[in-house]
């Protein structure tokens, strides 16, 4: 996994959902050739050594499936770890706040993405426990 400028995760998977503009799709061993946007949000990651997941919130990006290696490149990611839950808890009730007092136009659009940012750390860290 790549973020702008660094490699943020590299590893060997069995399985990884990821959350695309049209919904999640989990990725095993032999999928077919792929290349998805991926939206803001959550993908889990099952390591071959592991039955826990591994949870790390995205802020969109692309995924590209092919001969078995998944290449995502992503604007920004965490690890759940990486996330304290009660600022999480607090930064996403604000944003939805702010969401609810705006109406129209370009506030809204950046309220909305505010959000949606928000609700996925939240979430992330939520998930992870």
């Amino acid at each position: 996994m790549l973020v702008p400028d660094r490699v943020f995760w590299k590893n060997k998977a069995t399985e990884i959902i990821l959350p695309t503009l049209n919904g999640q799709i989990g990725v095993l061993s032999n999928h077919i050739p792929v290349l998805t946007g991926l939206d803001i949000g959550t993908i889990l990651i099952r390591t071959s050594d592991s039955v826990d997941w591994l949870v790390i919130c995205i802020m969109g990006g692309f995924a590209l499936v092919k001969n078995n290696q998944i290449t995502v490149l992503v604007n920004e990611a965490e690890f759940s770890s990486d996330i304290d839950i009660a600022t999480a808890e607090s930064l996403f009730l604000e944003a939805k706040t702010n969401l609810e007092k705006v109406s129209e136009g370009k506030q809204k659009l950046d309220a909305n993405l505010q959000f949606k940012k928000a609700k996925a750390r939240f979430q992330v860290v939520r998930q992870a426990k």
